[in-house]
């Protein structure tokens, strides 16, 4: 007799080690055990008072039933005034698409846009979800190894020695996660002049982290003639706004593109909360004072890890100017050992210091850069300083 099986599409992806870290973390504490979690990427300020005071006057008003998929009209309407404002973009409400976290904008994009076989490039290190998701469409990944003395960003010529007949999407980020690098405007420029030879790629320009920038002004790459109308901007409140349990994103398409993820969506979730979506518009036209602040918080913490990391021995990083994330190359501890512990890979080297030290960190294996980990600075000052201490501690012991 035949078993029950579940779908195939499941042996094409894995589950995120920064969810999974972010879970054995979880576990070792309620097991009383003191860990330091730096794995997880989630800002630890409250939501401003102005969004939540909408959200509440949401609930009062009875503002509680099923809105339009793509999002109430308010909503996509303050989503178009954001990225004229803050990106000197031209947007209207029907290329917009509110969902349930900038990840579902994501999935909506890459199942909208690919088909079994197409290629996808994305330049590594990048966030674990692209590929998983394109996995599942059946399209072929592209990985396109970028180097620490690049600041780990994809070089012109490297994406059009990776562009074939078969390219349909190139997807990155900026700020990215888990770098922390940022493309400078002629960064950018030289990479749009790459695609203007090349009509039939899309590109998805996650811009999450777009209020963590430290360097200036944030530069989205649909600025440049004749990328806005092949560009899918994904963004949302999570990051910039501390509304990671909110859970809304948002895309920016081509009107076909936009369509169609709204399509998709409307099979799967249809639209985001109402109340989420009141506290939404409240963020997006409302004081940026408190996303400032965050930043400048942010930038404390990272001077102190970003100095607590580059003089420890053995490790090799860059100064990331955005995001809070901080990509130490561990590889000089490869082969190294304590009380039976012997760390052959960052893998190891997680569950060391997961164990052994009480720090939770991710590999960099999950992000496609397997000599490093990813350390997360979005926690207080007070834990990132045990946390910095144990850590220069658990990797002095190794020999």
């Amino acid at each position: 007799m035949k078993q029950m099986e579940l779908a195939e599409r499941l042996s094409r992806i894995s589950e995120p080690q920064t969810i999974k870290m972010a879970k054995l973390s979880r576990e070792l504490k309620a097991q009383g055990i003191d860990i330091v979690d730096l794995s997880i990427g989630e800002p630890d300020f409250d939501t401003p008072a102005h969004i939540r005071e909408a959200a509440k006057k949401a609930i009062d008003d009875g503002f509680t039933h099923y809105t339009p998929v793509a999002g109430i009209p308010d909503l996509r309407q303050a989503v178009v005034h954001k990225l004229k404002r803050d990106n000197g973009l031209e947007y209207t409400p029907e290329q917009i698409i509110v969902s349930t976290g900038a990840k579902q904008s994501i999935a909506n994009t890459v199942l909208s846009v690919i088909n079994p076989g197409d290629e996808v490039i994305i330049p590594t290190p990048y966030w674990v979800t692209y590929s998983e998701l394109v996995k599942l469409c059946q399209g072929e990944v592209v990985f396109v190894p970028c180097s620490i003395e690049n600041k780990y960003k994809i070089t012109p010529a490297q994406l059009e020695a990776a562009i074939t007949p078969k390219t349909k999407l190139f997807m990155f980020s900026s700020p990215c996660n888990p770098t922390g690098s940022v493309y400078s405007k002629e960064e950018l420029k030289a990479l749009a002049d790459v695609f203007a030879k090349y009509p039939q790629i899309y590109v998805m320009a996650d811009e999450i982290y777009e209020y963590i920038n430290y360097v200036g002004k944030h530069e989205s790459i649909a600025q440049f003639e004749g990328m806005q109308e092949r560009t899918i901007i994904i963004n949302g409140l999570s990051k910039g706004f501390a509304m990671t349990g909110w859970r809304i994103g948002y895309l920016a398409a081509p009107k076909a593109v936009a369509k169609a993820a709204e399509n998709i969506q409307s099979q799967f979730t249809s639209a985001t909360s109402s109340i989420t979506q009141k506290a939404g518009v409240a963020a997006l036209t409302g004081d940026l004072s408190t996303a400032h602040a965050m930043l400048e918080e942010f930038r404390k913490r990272r001077a102190f890890v970003f100095e607590q990391l580059s003089s420890t021995p053995g490790l090799q990083l860059i100064e990331p100017d955005g995001a809070f994330y901080m990509f130490p190359d561990v590889s000089a501890f490869f082969g190294k050992s304590y009380e039976g512990t012997v760390i052959s890979n960052a893998d190891d080297m997680c569950m060391y210091l997961l164990h052994k030290v009480h720090v939770s960190t991710v590999t960099g294996a999950a992000f496609e850069q397997p000599n490093c980990i990813r350390l997360s600075y979005a926690t207080s000052m007070a834990k990132l300083e045990e946390g910095m201490k144990r850590l220069k501690a658990g990797l002095a012991q190794l020999s």
